[in-house]
């Protein structure tokens, strides 16, 4: 068996069901299904505009609250944990969405997962309190299960001639809803006193000045459903009714529909004639292998996103640079608009020249510098002042992290060597999950297991980076400079895993 045999960097991930690796002949291209994809493209929309919305103005918020009593040196302790709830109710969560996408089909786990987003993000606009923060924020990632259902969707409605095509549209998409997230909340807080003309007679957007932008947010996952709701197709055959489901009755297994088994995305055998499998059984090293480069990734990317913020609030006297809102939601939003601008145009000759494996080991590396640079901005800015030399200092560090994330951007992680322009950005977490699938029963149920491990790094990564943020400010750890050293030690995590990525996915 697969996951018996001795796995080194020069073994490819991808097999069929007899251990034999396929060589596809080129076929012509099957023209994209324009009509649903714009739709998917749509409601991947809502999740990066939504998470990022409140970057900007989250340290505000948190001081607003009262929580910290004036002392802005625990800011980061209370912004580390709503960040970190978040990933944690998304973890408990999303792998049960997933499998019953795959039970009760795709479509009304979407819908509900819209329908969540846009309550708990109102919520989170109303909220007043610090434990009213906690509870939106919980209440947002429990319902959150879209992301691996999205891409499940992806996969069902493509053939092995169009799928990468369509998945480089998925990360410039994050990458847009990103940037439009971080300008919507850092231009709309506080619209009475921005913008007094048109709002500044308005008591209620005085009392919660931060429900504009969360509204704004909200309005847009409820196009979102509505667009679901009367135009998406359902890509995947239900398994039981909606009352079946609730009621707890198990799924028959399907009959296939032909005499031999289907083929997936990768030219993989996939057998159809299965019901679903168990948490066991979806645990392969083909699995765990991507996913896991995939996890350790996230928890640097996501440690230094979510201190970002909160550095660029607090003064300069305590390591940070002092900035309001606006300029915190530009500055994220730059760097979302940079990533997507990078990624169209420099992603292709750099992995032509660099190679996948080389490509991704470099991005990794990336990192490291990138984390020096917080220290060094900070103690030029307490010498010198916030002048011209502190901000090519940060566009410094947004240069690094750009090219860093070419490792592994949300859908675009390290890439095969045999692949065409257009698949350069078809990320290899991607296919390897959905080629891993047991069976076609289990495709969501294996993208939900990929990105619940994923949600647990993003998890612990925001409340031991920003904790531990705090604890340096504080108690003047290593110079003040432990969570520097911390990230640091996360960073260099992941070109260790790395290293166990084949160099050769698909035979040329």
């Amino acid at each position: 068996m697969q996951s018996q045999e001795a796995l080194d960097e020069e073994t490819p991930l991808l097999r069929t069901s007899a251990g034999v690796q396929h060589e596809s002949p080129k076929a012509t291209r099957t023209p994209l299904p324009w009509r649903q994809l714009s739709i998917l493209i749509l409601l991947q929309l809502s999740e990066p505009l939504t998470s990022q919305l409140i970057a900007p103005f989250l340290p505000q918020l948190i001081r607003d609250v009262g929580i910290t009593h004036g002392d802005d040196s625990r800011i980061g302790y209370y912004a580390g944990l709503v960040h970190s709830l978040f990933f944690v109710s998304e973890a408990c969560t999303i792998f049960h969405w997933s499998r019953a996408s795959d039970q009760i089909g795709r479509k009304p786990v979407l819908l509900t997962g819209l329908l969540g987003l846009s309550i708990s993000t109102c919520c989170f606009g109303l909220s007043k309190t610090f434990l009213a923060l906690i509870l939106s924020r919980c209440l947002n990632g429990a319902l959150n299960g879209n992301i691996g259902i999205l891409k499940s969707m992806v996969a069902e409605i493509t053939d092995p001639t169009n799928i990468a095509r369509a998945c480089s549209l998925m990360p410039l998409t994050w990458f847009f809803g990103a940037t439009i997230g971080s300008l919507i909340g850092g231009i709309l807080e506080h619209p009475a006193e921005k913008f007094p003309a048109i709002f500044g007679n308005s008591t209620f957007l005085k009392t919660y000045p931060y429900f504009l932008p969360c509204s704004v947010s909200a309005a847009f996952a409820v196009i979102c459903w509505l667009v679901a709701y009367f135009l998406l197709e359902e890509t995947t055959k239900p398994q039981l009714s909606l009352k079946d489901y609730i009621l707890g009755r198990k799924p028959k297994p399907q009959e296939p529909s032909e005499g031999s088994p289907a083929i997936t995305e990768n030219g993989a055998h996939c057998d159809t004639s299965e019901g679903q499998l168990p948490l066991r059984q979806l645990l392969v090293p083909t699995v765990l292998i991507a996913a896991g480069c995939y996890a350790f990734f996230a928890l640097t990317d996501v440690a230094v996103r979510t201190v970002l913020p909160v550095y660029l609030a607090v003064p300069v006297e305590m390591g940070g640079l002092g900035l309001d809102p606006s300029a915190i939601g530009t500055i994220i939003a730059l760097s979302g608009l940079a990533n997507g601008v990078s990624l169209s145009f420099f992603f292709a000759p750099l992995h032509d020249r660099l190679g996948p494996k080389n490509l991704y080991l470099i991005g990794t590396l990336l990192y490291i510098p990138a984390i020096a640079l917080f220290p060094v901005t900070s103690w030029v800015a307490q010498e010198r002042g916030l002048g011209s030399l502190v901000w090519t200092l940060v566009g410094s560090q947004m240069v690094l992290r750009v090219f860093a994330s070419f490792s592994f951007s949300e859908d675009q992680p390290f890439f095969p060597r045999s692949v065409s322009s257009d698949e350069l950005r078809l990320g290899l977490s991607f296919i390897y999950v959905n080629a891993a699938a047991p069976n076609r029963a289990s495709v969501g149920a294996t993208n939900g297991l990929a990105q619940m491990m994923v949600s647990v790094m993003r998890a612990i990564g925001p409340i031991c980076a920003n904790s531990a943020f705090s604890l340096s400010i504080q108690k003047h750890v290593m110079g003040g400079y432990f969570v520097y050293w911390m990230i640091a030690g996360m960073a260099s995590i992941t070109p260790t895993i790395g290293f166990f990525l084949p160099k050769k996915p698909w035979k040329d």
